[in-house]
């Protein structure tokens, strides 16, 4: 894992129960600029066991990235639900579940 992961997770850890934040958002706040497409691969890279709350990362237009139906599509929203956070159609409203820090 390279210091560039480890800022991102330190970012996305984060995160707030109940909220969500973008990939470019994360990109941004772990001084990536525009690297968005990276965030992800970061957190496909996180170690068995880790506590991370990686399925607060959704698109900017507040779309689960993963296919509707796919187990990680299902695991990401459920754990979103389990926070409060409504997904409906695969997405979240980011004006409401949106994370402002």
């Amino acid at each position: 894992m390279s210091a560039k992961d480890q800022k991102i997770w330190q970012v996305v850890a984060a995160i707030p129960a109940g909220k969500v934040a973008s990939y470019g958002q994360i990109a941004d706040m772990a001084g990536l600029g525009r690297q968005a497409r990276y965030i992800g691969k970061a957190l496909g890279k996180l170690p068995e066991g880790h506590s991370i709350p990686w399925y607060r990362v959704i698109r900017s237009n507040g779309q689960i990235a993963f296919p509707i139906g796919s187990e990680a599509f299902e695991l990401q929203a459920q754990s979103l639900r389990e926070e409060g956070v409504l997904v409906v159609d695969g997405r979240v409203s980011m004006r409401e579940f949106g994370w402002q820090p």
